[in-house]
């Protein structure tokens, strides 16, 4: 019997499906024939990607010239996403993905291109020496001859993702001037964490295993970051843009400017590159240029990452 339950363990691993690990969307927009040239122009504009209504990154891109993969004619991407970075805004199930594109010159006629891909834990000798992953399910979808604004949507399922409490909660459909004084406190406090001896910012990032706590500790370039000036601030209500996403997130922005100020400028007054480059991965990941605020069943607000 033990034989024979092994030999049907075995069996289900074999014929088990892979399990998708990442999505990943690739677009670019472009000038010129893939099929016939070697390389194509990128088209200059501005790239915005959202996921279930919620902005995560937006892209200047440059006029450059993209190679083309000799045998199957691939355009590079001009913007690349995995989902799997984009953090806790995926949910556990069904999401949307929608790029939208603004062409500098929107008289001038290009080609755009998303392509999407999933990646699996089916091994495979493809995808580097540990053989970890392979791809599926790639699509693509061609807009030919096309001007102006683009925009590509484009569902997926992401049973890789987290599933946190807030997902569940009610959308905001609006805010009173008490909610915003509450959300703004929130960001208040959330700048107090940046001052010695930095024991809240520690906490805060005690779980991002990309940021390693106990490294950034042990480099102290949060405290050389301080010691040369940087800074970080919240602005005041007034200076806020606050937009509903139809979930529960409500997304902040500051109408001129990062959220918490932090910019090129910022870390000019560190000069080892090492501690700038710590210090700034550190408070770029605390401080966003944006951030969403949720309300709890309880009527408090919470800050989401």
């Amino acid at each position: 019997m033990k034989k024979l339950a092994l030999a049907f363990s075995l069996a289900f691993a074999t014929i088990a499906p892979a399990a998708v690990m990442n999505v990943e969307f690739k677009f670019t927009p472009f000038s010129g024939d893939p099929a016939r040239d070697k390389e194509v122009t990128m088209v200059p504009g501005k790239a915005e990607v959202f996921i279930n209504n919620v902005p995560i990154a937006e892209e200047e891109l440059r006029e450059e010239k993209l190679a083309i993969t000799p045998e199957s004619h691939d355009v590079g991407p001009g913007v690349a996403v995995p989902i799997s970075s984009a953090g806790s805004v995926v949910r556990k199930g069904k999401n949307k993905f929608r790029l939208e594109f603004r062409p500098n010159d929107a008289a001038k006629f290009y080609d755009a291109q998303l392509r999407w891909s999933f990646l699996s834990d089916q091994p495979t000798h493809d995808l580097g020496p540990d053989g970890s992953g392979s791809l599926t399910n790639e699509g693509v979808d061609d807009r030919k001859s096309t001007k102006g604004k683009v925009v590509f949507e484009r569902d997926f399922t992401a049973a890789f993702a987290l599933d946190f409490p807030w997902h569940h909660y009610p959308a905001v459909t609006s805010l009173t001037e008490d909610d915003k004084k509450k959300i703004v406190a929130l960001l208040q406090a959330r700048v107090a964490w940046f001052q010695p001896n930095f024991s809240a910012l520690y906490k805060a990032i005690e779980d991002d295993e990309s940021l390693k706590a106990d490294d950034v500790r042990k480099a102290q370039c949060l405290e050389a970051a301080y010691k040369a000036g940087v800074r970080v601030s919240a602005p005041q209500a007034g200076e806020l843009n606050f937009t509903m996403t139809g979930g529960p997130e409500v997304m902040v922005a500051r109408e001129n400017g990062t959220l918490f100020g932090l910019d090129e400028k910022t870390f000019a007054g560190v000069q080892d590159e090492e501690t700038q480059a710590c210090a700034s991965v550190v408070l770029a990941s605390v401080y966003p240029g944006r951030i969403g605020a949720v309300h709890k069943p309880d009527g408090a607000w919470e800050i989401v990452d």
